[in-house]
């Protein structure tokens, strides 16, 4: 006879009628030249996008599938599109980015009285003690449906500007569906149409989530954000070929490295040549080097 599989935690916390939208239609203006021709949401971490890496969060809570998923896309949509497939509802932004508000306004007819999990593409989180899903399930847990709920990471010195209790936001929000409804179908951030009011209100309540959190939104961001996914190691996709030394860093599906890389992220297809030495960069192609710079 066979064991029964172990029940999943996360999913036993994900209450009735809940959906989830990933914000994914961002130009990614501050990573070019890295999203001249790839939306943000699909350029890898990893080796793995970050759109897929939000996909595999949902999907630990229980979340799949177009009836419960929806990805917005406009800035290189069609690209987002072919990669989603039918893993997910798509809602194209033909006319213009709509912002983090104007995405769900949307979508309000496929989200149809549900409350919304609303995660962001480009954010990286990663909790080891945790996998995927289970890592944000507290945002669920004994929701009552009625107020806002924010992740957010601890600031350990004085509030920042745009913070909330004492937490910087982090990547995700669950929102109810009469905040939602009422939201305006024109150009808008969450943050101003529901955060702020719903704080306002006393209808606000920030999630504590203590492992690492980064917005990937600059090159030093997004470095880091890869040497973390590298954990110290190399990591060097089967299919990248390497004659040169690598060092902490990241080689993708393709790539061809025979100089020297260091705390560095050579892209699919891109090429690193002999006597080349690079640290601290990313490369894509030939020769587009991008430095991370400070964070």
């Amino acid at each position: 006879m066979s064991t029964p599989a172990a029940p999943n935690p996360a999913t036993a916390l994900l209450p009735d009628g809940i959906c989830a939208v990933v914000v994914a239609a961002g130009e990614g203006t501050r990573l070019r030249p890295l999203t001249e021709h790839r939306p943000k949401a699909l350029c890898p971490v990893g080796n793995v996008p970050l759109l897929d890496r939000v996909l595999a969060r949902l999907a630990g809570l229980g979340l799949t599938g177009p009836d419960r998923v929806a990805v917005n896309a406009c800035y290189l949509g069609e690209q987002v599109v072919e990669h989603v497939g039918s893993r997910a509802h798509l809602s194209v932004e033909s006319g213009g980015l709509l912002g983090t508000a104007g995405a769900l306004a949307n979508l309000r007819d496929w989200i149809d009285g549900r409350g919304v999990l609303v995660g962001n593409a480009d954010g990286y989180l990663a909790d080891p003690p945790a996998p995927p899903g289970a890592d944000i399930a507290a945002l669920l847990s004994g929701w009552d449906g009625r107020t806002v709920r924010l992740l957010g990471q601890p600031i350990t010195g004085p509030d920042e500007p745009g913070s909330f209790s004492g937490h910087r936001f982090a990547g995700w929000s669950l929102l109810p569906w009469h905040r939602v409804r009422e939201l305006p179908l024109e150009r808008a951030e969450l943050v101003r149409t529901v955060w702020r009011p719903a704080e306002a209100a006393g209808e606000l309540t920030v999630v504590s989530f203590s492992g690492t959190y980064l917005d990937t939104g600059t090159p030093a961001d997004y470095l880091a954000a890869n040497l973390h996914a590298a954990a110290g190691e190399n990591l060097i996709h089967p299919t990248a070929t390497v004659t040169g030394a690598c060092q902490q860093s990241i080689v993708g599906p393709g790539a061809v490295v025979r100089g020297t890389v260091t705390r560095s992220v050579v892209w699919a297809g891109a090429e690193v040549a002999e006597g080349e030495r690079l640290t601290e960069v990313l490369r894509v192609g030939r020769d587009v080097t991008v430095p991370a710079g400070a964070r």
